[in-house]
């Protein structure tokens, strides 16, 4: 589905809810062809019970597959805002080293997010991530670990940026886990073959005003395939017109990664 959520918004909408909403409210139309009114009137009892069972069932599938989405889409952008708020820390405790230490480690920091920025992004867009940026990230933990000389206060000092780097190491790692969806292929699978067979179920329906029956299954289409193109347009947190934005990243590198030296 990574196709169609790196589709612009509109084209997406069009695709998954406009075009199979047309094709559910032309789909009585060509029932009633074959099928005379009186013997579908005779299912309208029936089938109305058997469609509420459908309905429910599919209601459930749908729902949960949107929480588990959202969940996740929410899940990302802590990450981030995680990511940012170790490395805002990172540039804060740097106040305590000498200035030669300082600005290497700052300089290193603003190459990181530098990079994260421009490359990590795109890169997770196709469910990777940049080995530039982990090269970065690297770089950082050389410039501390040549840095653990001195006394016992500045050893602790080192120890704390460390284990901010380590949180700053994680949450990307975090990222690149929910980059490539989180929609298994089976569910997909049962979401739009649910869909269809709830949509489908409708035009075996009897009813007098053969309009009013389309204008009803339309609006069920356009209702359960909006939920779908949810579902499609937030599984991948980091692609598409609705994605995580590194705006918390941004922040701090235009809060901190300006001042190299004090």
């Amino acid at each position: 589905m990574l196709t169609l959520t790196t589709l612009p918004l509109w084209l997406s909408t069009l695709l998954v809810v406009a075009l199979p909403t047309a094709i559910a409210m032309v789909g009585p139309f060509i029932v009633r062809r074959f099928v005379r009114f009186e013997r579908l009137r005779t299912n309208n009892e029936v089938a109305g019970f058997k469609f509420s069972t459908v309905g429910v069932l599919y209601a459930v599938l749908l729902a949960f597959a949107i929480i588990v989405v959202w969940e996740k889409f929410n899940v990302s952008e802590n990450d981030v805002a995680k990511e940012a708020g170790a490395a805002a820390t990172i540039y804060r405790l740097s106040d305590g080293l000498n200035a030669e230490r300082r600005t290497a480690l700052r300089s290193a920091m603003n190459a990181y997010l530098s990079a994260a920025i421009t490359k990590d992004w795109p890169a997770m867009e196709r469910g990777t991530l940049d080995p530039g940026v982990t090269t970065a990230l690297s770089n950082i933990y050389v410039t501390l670990l040549n840095a653990r000389t001195g006394a016992g206060a500045d050893t602790l000092l080192i120890a704390e940026i460390l284990r901010q780097l380590d949180e700053i190491s994680a949450a990307r790692r975090a990222r690149f886990v929910t980059a490539d969806g989180n929609v298994p292929n089976i569910l997909w699978f049962v979401l739009f073959g649910g869909a269809i067979v709830t949509v489908g179920f409708t035009f075996f329906f009897g009813t007098q005003n053969l309009r009013a029956q389309a204008l009803m299954t339309g609006a069920l289409a356009a209702l359960v395939f909006s939920a779908l193109l949810t579902v499609i347009v937030i599984d991948h947190p980091f692609a598409g017109s609705v994605k995580v934005e590194p705006e918390a990243l941004m922040h701090v590198l235009e809060d901190f990664g300006g001042v190299l030296q004090r």
